[in-house]
This record gives C-alpha cells, sequence and structure tokens, in this order.
C-alpha cells in the first residue's frame, strides 16, 4: 500500500513516520508513505497558500488552487487517483471497522488542513470522504493524518509480527481489550492474576474475554451492543447491570 500526505508541514510528519514500527515498516518496504508539500504547487509569487475568508471572519482559509493542484500532480505521477481523505472535525469519526476497510485500499492520499480550513470547493471538487479522528479541533489536520496513517499501516502484512498483534486490541472485535501484566509477578503489592501463570490456554482465553467484556461494560456499555454473546456472557452482564443499579 501507498499513502501520501498533503500537509503544509512534510518535515513534522517524516518526524514520525521514520520512528519505531512505521519507520522500519517503511524502510522494510511494506508500505510506502509519501509527504507532499501544498505549499509547492501555489501560484502566487509571495509563496501564500491562504487568503482571508469571503464573508469576514477570524482566521485565514486555504485556497482551493494550491491543493487542486498538488493533488493533480500526485494523480499524474501515479498514472491513476487515489482515494483522497480529507482530515476534519466535521467528519464520520474514525473507527475501527473503517480502518479495516481503508487497509484494503492500493493507495490512500490523506489532505491536512489549517488554519481555519480549506475552501470547500476543492473539498467538493476532490475529495471522496472527510474524516475525524474525535469531536475536538486541532490547529491543523497533520496530526489526525499521522494517527489515520499509523492506524491503517500497522495493519497491512509485515508491518507486525503476526495478526493476532491487531485482532485481540482494542477495538478490532468490538470489545476493549483485557489488561496485560508483564514481570516482575509481584509489585507495590499487587500480582498477577494467577490464570496467567497456568499455562492452561483455554482458561487464559476465557479470562481475556471475560476481563473484555467487563472493561467494555464499564467503560464503553455502547460497544457491546453490536458484539455477539453467548447465553453465558448474557447472564453476566445482566448480573452487572443489576448489580450498578443496586
Amino acid at each position: 500500500m501507498r499513502i501520501d500526505i498533503l500537509t503544509l508541514f512534510p518535515e513534522m510528519c517524516e518526524a514520525v513516520l521514520s520512528e519505531s514500527i512505521i519507520g522500519r515498516a517503511r524502510e522494510a518496504g511494506f508500505v510506502e508513505i509519501r509527504c507532499r508539500n501544498i505549499r509547492d504547487y501555489t501560484a502566487d509569487k509571495h509563496n501564500r497558500v491562504d487568503d482571508a475568508p469571503y464573508g469576514g471572519g477570524t482566521g485565514m482559509v486555504m485556497q482551493a488552487q494550491p491543493i487542486y493542484d498538488c493533488f493533480q500532480a500526485l494523480c499524474a505521477e501515479l498514472g491513476t487517483r487515489p482515494h483522497l481523505i480529507y482530515l476534519s472535525p466535521q467528519g464520520q469519526v474514525l473507527r475501527q471497522t473503517r480502518v479495516k476497510e481503508l487497509a484494503g485500499f492500493d493507495h490512500l492520499a490523506l489532505l491536512c488542513g489549517h488554519y481555519e480550513g480549506v475552501d470547500q470547493r476543492v473539498l467538493d471538487e476532490i475529495v471522496d470522504e472527510e474524516i475525524s479522528v474525535g469531536d475536538y479541533v486541532l490547529t491543523g489536520g497533520e496530526l489526525p493524518a499521522l494517527m489515520l496513517a499509523d492506524a491503517v499501516a500497522r495493519m497491512l502484512p509485515g508491518v507486525l509480527p503476526n495478526e493476532e498483534a491487531f485482532t485481540q486490541e482494542s477495538h478490532f472485535s468490538g470489545l476493549l481489550e483485557y489488561p496485560q501484566y508483564t514481570r516482575p509477578f509481584a509489585w507495590q503489592g499487587r500480582e498477577v492474576p494467577e490464570v496467567l501463570i497456568s499455562g492452561h490456554h483455554a482458561n487464559i482465553a476465557a479470562w481475556q474475554r471475560e476481563q473484555s467484556l467487563r472493561r467494555t461494560f464499564e467503560r464503553r456499555p455502547e460497544l457491546l451492543e453490536t458484539v455477539e454473546l453467548t447465553a453465558k456472557e448474557r447472564q453476566m452482564l445482566d448480573q452487572l447491570r443489576a448489580a450498578q443499579e443496586e
């Protein structure tokens, strides 16, 4: 897969993407991520990419022309049109289900807005979807783009050691992940649950499932609405609800 990030701050993005797991995955060729500077495509002699908004208001708005030309140059280089996502607080909130779907694309392009936003006309012209990383506002789209690129890239073959590295994590199955422990066995008077050192894989798996259900019930109960449950699990959750209401 290839991911292109259209941004005013490519150095900022490269600094993050060159480190840790994603940095190693790029070096190994498991994912190709490139950053393209929108400012390189401005027709303004002063190298400007923004202007005051029509109708008044505070701040500046990114102009359509540099963004459009940047994307068209990318399409010409590739000989095809990638799926273009605009990172925006007005977009659909990113969920793991969408991350899984996006990981199936051959090529994604991520548009990072800045200042007070982007001229709506270029969004209407070239953007395929808008995605938000949460109900809050940041100073630019770079951090959300990096989050999306990271979430998608880590699901690609070879990036993580095996599929279990992400299939057992929070949200992949609709549940939050169970608690994790490592050495030492006892710390600050707290011990690792005995079942985890029992070596009994079936019991460990059952404990992990129960803990995921409990944690999801306590922290994100709305997620349980779409999870397939056994009769025993439904009974356990009913007991937790009853105890909560007492």
